[in-house]
């Protein structure tokens, strides 16, 4: 307690002491017992006061000696053989039980990671995928404020997440790995990635782009070989040495059939490759035979007519059906997307039926259309009307973002006709191609794009598009250009979610059981998703014709179940909704594929730069003695001892109040009952 403290609790007890002598014995003649306990009770009664006022309180100081965290983080994954097990339980034991000083200068705490970082049980060595910048991530969040080490157990081998050699930089806790695995390099190669497209249509070509890389000093000239379903569609001999150790291979292959398609690529391996499991990459694709049914309705003859209908089935899943106004209904239930020509009042049915479908469509304004009935019948756009005949000009749009058309050009291409003043959007919308008048660059729209709700409709303000068509090939000796082009739109407009209630997402293939889950989206009948929804899968063992059930849980926007506990193998599944006779099915597999299993040695020179970076220090599993010397010697990590002043009120605050008023009370009954004011 501080002096000042102690002399104005002196100054308070001499207050109250002068206060009850002069209110009691100043000028009085009464004396005897009464009066003193009457004068002593008041006394109390101040001086509590004063106190209250004083608030005197006093401190003292806790001491804590801080011992610095020592973590050891183990990896759980496959990659870690039984022998390199025995190791680690060895080295654990040797840090943990034989090295009193150890336990006495550190805090010692077990993790093991694997895709994520887990407290330590037992170690199973199960993970399927090791991420050690996530475990560095997360320890660096759990012990940021406080003195830690950590001992990395790992082979140095990651097979997703972020490369921890770059992570290592930002970390701010000392790393010393020890290295686990086989350190002696071995020449190898190895299939890294594979993309491709998940769909492809009949006939069609995709692409396949192959990563090779190649581990060793000899130049090599292995065979890579592309199978489809069995069959072999493509192989190439692959040129590889020291310097020029990766390779990428682009090639395109025929879609011939439908249906899912197994795809298997392999490179040959060396005459003495010891780990050939990751020269081979399985992955699957579905061929699909959905004809894109595009509709031209008009009712006049106009050459834009045949162009447009040339242009869109030089892709051969395309289909294009030319109908009047006046079409039976019925037949356009298979349409995908209407193509409106210079609409004029005869096109009320139809646009009823695209409303009604909540279709897409693609209207072509010009000197013969109505625009006064379109902006009557429909509410995506209101055109302005009043305005002559008069040439105008395309620009492209370079900021649009539907699809990609920056690799085409308008240059030097003829102008269109029109009466139509601006095209006005009333939802969302984006140009593709913007006006030019009389060389003046205008702020309007030529060819856009309109979306509302689930449907998606694109006007182009302009007739005689047969000319650009023409001047393609004039450009280019051939009408590709165009028809690519156009080809673009027409495949925007024709996938949508809208036209189906039911969309289930899965992926043929999947690499391993963890990755299994299949998703769905259901919308009621007016296309809004549908949270109420009870959907059931029910997965089929194709091998053993076992089958089982499992409901599809609600997540964010969508259904999803989880089916991560099947091993590996062929399956069907079909998905049903409960309340309504909705069912959609598929096959899908489930490959042996462990990732862990793709690297043959240990990576040290990776550790090593982990551990120069965090201004730690590599060891092998031998070397755990020298590993513990470091540490006990090391003054970074001394245990710091650390004070805590602690400030308390001298008197309870309620125990000094209710004293008071005892005082006070104690002091009144006694003069009532005596007969004193």
């Amino acid at each position: 307690m501080q002096i000042q403290t102690v002399l104005f609790i002196l100054l308070a007890a001499f207050v109250a002491l002068a206060l009850v002598l002069f209110q009691y014995y100043y000028k009085t003649k009464r004396k005897g017992k009464l009066h003193v306990v009457l004068s002593f009770l008041r006394f109390l009664s101040i001086f509590g006061i004063l106190l209250l006022i004083i608030n005197p309180k006093f401190a003292h100081k806790e001491y804590t000696l801080e011992k610095t965290n020592l973590v050891l983080l183990t990896d759980n994954s496959t990659s870690i053989t039984p022998d390199d097990k025995s190791q680690i339980i060895s080295n654990l034991s040797t840090l943990k039980n034989n090295t009193s000083t150890i336990s006495e200068k550190f805090n010692i705490v077990n993790y093991n990671f694997g895709a994520d970082l887990s407290d330590f049980d037992s170690l199973s060595h199960t993970e399927r995928s090791t991420n050690i910048s996530k475990a560095l991530s997360s320890l660096n969040e759990i012990y940021t404020s406080s003195n830690t080490a950590v001992v990395l157990f790992s082979d140095g081998n990651q097979t997703i997440g972020e490369d921890y050699e770059f992570y290592g930089k930002r970390q701010n806790l000392p790393i010393y790995p020890i290295v686990l695995g086989d350190t002696t390099k071995y020449d190898d190669i190895l299939i890294r990635q594979v993309n491709t497209n998940k769909y492809a249509f009949l006939k069609n070509k995709f692409p396949l782009e192959v990563f090779i890389s190649y581990d060793g000093q000899k130049d090599i000239n292995p065979e890579l070989q592309i199978l489809i379903d069995g069959k072999l569609s493509h192989k190439e001999k692959v040129s590889l040495s020291a310097k020029s150790n990766t390779k990428i291979i682009n090639t395109q292959l025929e879609a011939s059939s439908v249906g899912i398609k197994n795809i298997k690529v392999s490179v040959a391996p060396l005459p003495n490759e010891k780990n050939k499991v990751n020269n081979e990459k399985l992955l699957a694709l579905e061929v699909l035979d959905e004809k894109t049914n595009v509709a031209i309705i008009s009712s006049i003859l106009h050459p834009d007519i045949g162009a447009i209908k040339k242009a869109i089935e030089s892709n051969e899943q395309r289909l294009v059906s030319i109908y009047k106004p006046n079409i039976d209904l019925n037949k356009l239930d298979e349409v995908d997307v209407y193509i409106l020509y210079q609409p004029d009042a005869s096109f009320d049915r139809i646009y009823k039926q695209i409303q009604l479908r909540k279709s897409n469509s693609f209207t072509i304004l010009g000197t013969y259309t109505d625009f006064n009935f379109i902006n009557r019948i429909q509410k995506n756009y209101v055109i302005g009307t009043g305005y002559p005949i008069q040439e105008v000009f395309a620009t492209l749009n370079n900021a649009f973002s539907k699809f990609d058309i920056s690799e085409f050009s308008f240059d030097g291409f003829p102008p269109l006709l029109t009466n139509a003043g601006s095209v006005d959007v009333l939802g969302i919308s984006e140009p593709m191609l913007k006006m030019r008048i009389k060389g003046v660059e205008m702020n309007q729209p030529l060819w856009t794009i309109a979306e509302q709700d689930v449907s998606k409709h694109a006007v182009l303000n302009g007739e005689n598009l047969w000319k650009w068509r023409l001047q393609t090939y004039r450009n280019d000796q051939a009408f590709k250009n165009f028809d690519a082009f156009l080809g673009k739109l027409i495949l925007y407009l024709s996938t949508s979610k809208g036209k189906n209630r039911f969309v289930l997402d899965y992926s043929p293939i999947y690499n391993n059981s963890s990755e299994t889950k299949i998703r769905a989206t259901y919308f009621d009948e007016a296309f809004s998703f549908d949270t109420n929804a009870s959907i059931n899968l029910k997965v089929v063992d194709k091998p053993n014709n076992k089958s089982m059930e499992v409901p599809m849980l609600l997540k964010d926007g969508y259904y999803e179940a989880d089916l991560s506990n099947l091993s590996s193998g062929e399956y069907s599944f079909t998905a049903t909704i409960a309340k309504e006779n909705l069912s959609r099915s598929g096959n899908f597999s489930i490959l042996d594929f462990d990732a862990e299993k793709q690297f043959s040695s240990s990576d040290h020179r990776k550790l090593q730069r982990l551990a120069n970076n965090t201004k730690g220090k590599l060891y092998f599993p031998g070397q755990v003695q020298s590993l513990i010397k470091d540490l006990e010697a090391d003054p970074k990590y001394v245990p710091t001892q650390k004070s805590k002043e602690i400030v308390v009120p001298l008197i309870d605050f309620k125990f000094l109040l209710a004293a008071i008023i005892a005082a006070l009370s104690l002091e009144w009954f006694i003069r009532k009952y005596n007969g004193l004011t």
